[in-house]
């Protein structure tokens, strides 16, 4: 049963949080939560810090308007503008949600800080809730930091009299991370090894381990590729962090799809920490917006596709066959890995509308329309990706992929508005059959952290520490690839041969390594981030194109690469490639409001 007063108990600290002195909070009524009632118990503390919780939850449309539409696997199918990020369109803002929100975060925690050592708990409970505290510090600082680099340290909550930190520069990159590091190994060795208790989705020494996962991999890979130095300390923490974790949580859920589309991940291996959604309390618009007029938003691109192996371990590139068999979609499709399929609607087709009703369908009679929805029946059920492909009122679309030019498909005798593409690479991977014609309140829990995001941080931090073999191998990438039926990576056969269209400036064993983070990760909104901590955003300035077509197939109302009859849509902004993505873009700016209010704030270079 799903944690309901959680939710409830978010609205009841507004008022506490937000008030800016202890004198206002000593004005409110004795029966309501203030400073000197609320931190004496275990169960005051505990009560307020559930209002930290709501930092997580990115199942809206921002993760992929900043987590993957700037990158280069996915892209926004309405627009032809192009991302700000990649058309240097990016000015330096008056007022930023990044900065402001990351900062109120902190106060919270930080006026839990400040008054636990006074309370009736014993010193154990006090440690725990510090590391609590100090859990979400970092991870409001480790957002910060991946975002401006270095930023203020605010150790206390500020009042007006705090000059002295309210005008204070900002500290070093060195002292931010340092920081964070610290403060998440003194959560690591107090925090209650369960957190409020077995079987309550809580911050426990797990949930610990996955932050300094993620953070110790992002922290060395951004030092070492932007050549600041002192990446090993990160690596190094990253790697203990994960093979601690992996000591302890011993398996991969079985269904790759399924972490992202259940009602309940509560007790399913492999998750560490989840965001709980319940219809009448919280919500959330995902599923929706993969099968609805909106769903052109969610295209992926062809370099997306062409990640994902083909059945027998090998990428398509290396398939000289491939260049003939990707020119129809049903060929382009067939012998790969399964995650695919649950990420990219499959091509399809039924006869829709029978009998006027246009939830009514029926084999078209060519057994070919139906290879991806036999496929799919033994790999989902009824609830989840069985096809044709439906919007989310239940209306069936008749074909996949179904192109957003009005009118391009000339063999159907109406044009379905809904479930369409403009690369012909839809997103599927959120897609469910969990609620029919209900709008905007899908329920499925968003998975935080997993043990899959850590084994592919283990696996990339022991290659850059120069210690990946076939044993990690077999341990990270061999497990995530054997529960979707694929064969193993065999390390003797990576060669600078194996991807012909590998970057030549990447070792082809990392390649794949980040090749299996795109598939694993493919539209979990870590690609900007790992193409920034790479350096390696040239990938993203790049035109992106959909799949191979025939122009004159679909009325020509089809753009096709370079104004060719036939070749890959070409969905770019007319007339001009992105420009080279300039080095000062991989920090942002700092708003200039924050710079008005303390001129001790420096800009970063270049804005």
């Amino acid at each position: 049963m799903k944690n309901i007063y959680k939710h409830i108990i978010l609205l009841l600290f507004t008022a506490l949080v937000s008030v800016g002195c202890e004198d206002d909070l000593d004005r409110f009524p004795l029966d309501q939560l203030t400073v000197p009632t609320t931190f004496t118990t275990y169960q005051n503390v505990q009560t307020y810090a559930w209002s930290f919780y709501s930092v997580f939850g990115t199942y809206h449309r921002g993760r992929y308007d900043k987590g993957e539409h700037a990158a280069d696997l996915m892209m926004d199918g309405r627009h032809r503008t192009g991302n700000p990020w990649l058309w240097e369109r990016i000015t330096v803002p008056t007022n930023s949600a990044n900065w402001t929100n990351a900062y109120a975060n902190i106060r919270k925690v930080n006026i839990m800080l400040d008054n636990i050592d006074n309370s009736e708990m014993s010193e154990k409970e006090i440690n725990h809730w510090r590391s609590v505290g100090y859990f979400f510090r970092s991870y409001a600082y480790f957002g910060l930091l991946e975002k401006f680099g270095g930023v203020p340290w605010v150790e206390n909550a500020i009042g007006d009299s705090d000059t002295d930190v309210i005008y204070a520069p900002r500290a070093s990159r060195d002292v931010i991370a340092q920081n964070i590091l610290d403060n998440l190994r003194y959560a690591e060795d107090n925090i209650n090894e369960d957190g409020e208790g077995e079987g309550i989705n809580s911050i426990g020494v797990n949930a610990v381990r996955a932050l300094i996962s993620r953070f110790g991999l992002f922290e060395g890979t951004w030092r070492k590729y932007h050549a600041l130095g002192g990446e090993s300390q990160y690596l190094t923490a990253c790697v203990d962090a994960s093979e601690k974790l992996m000591g302890d949580i011993q398996s991969l859920h079985y269904n790759y799809d399924e972490l992202y589309n259940s009602t309940n991940l509560k007790g399913v291996t492999g998750i560490i920490l989840y965001k709980e959604y319940l219809l009448g309390q919280i919500t959330h618009p995902l599923n929706q917006w993969t099968r609805s007029s909106e769903s052109s938003f969610w295209d992926y691109t062809k370099k997306a596709a062409d990640m994902f192996l083909l059945s027998d371990g090998t990428p398509v590139s290396a398939d000289t066959d491939f260049v003939n068999r990707e020119k129809d979609p049903y060929s382009e499709f067939r012998n790969r890995d399964r995650r695919m399929y649950y990420c990219i609607t499959p091509p399809h087709q039924v006869v829709g509308r029978v009998g006027g009703d246009a939830k009514a369908w029926e084999h078209t009679g060519d057994p070919k329309h139906r290879e991806y929805m036999d496929l799919m029946e033994t790999i989902t059920d009824e609830t989840h990706k069985m096809l044709p492909d439906i919007n989310w009122g239940g209306l069936v679309q008749p074909i996949t992929p179904n192109f957003k030019a009005a009118g391009s498909q000339p063999f159907l005798p109406w044009d379905p508005g809904y479930n369409t593409t403009s690369t012909g690479y839809k997103n599927f991977k959120y897609f469910s059959r969990l609620h029919i014609a209900q709008a905007w309140v899908d329920e499925h829990d968003e998975p935080v952290f997993r043990i899959g995001e850590v084994l592919l941080n283990y696996a990339e931090a022991k290659f850059e520490l120069d210690d990946f073999d076939q044993t990690i191998a077999d341990a990270t990438i061999g497990e995530l690839r054997t529960r979707v039926g694929m064969p193993n990576i065999n390390l003797s056969a990576v060669t600078g041969a194996f991807d012909p269209e590998r970057d030549p400036s990447v070792d082809p064993v990392l390649w794949e390594i980040r090749r299996e983070r795109a598939v694993e990760l493919m539209a979990d909104g870590f690609r900007f981030n790992d193409l920034r901590r790479w350096k390696k955003m040239d990938y993203a300035a790049k035109e992106k194109v959909g799949r191979y077509i025939v122009a004159s197939d679909f009325n020509n109302k089809l753009h096709v690469q370079g104004g060719a009859a036939e070749g890959y849509i070409s969905v770019k902004e007319e007339g001009a490639l992105p420009p080279a993505f300039p080095a000062h873009y991989y920090l942002y700016p700092i708003p200039s409001n924050q710079i008005v209010l303390n001129p001790q704030l420096e800009q970063n270079p270049n804005w």
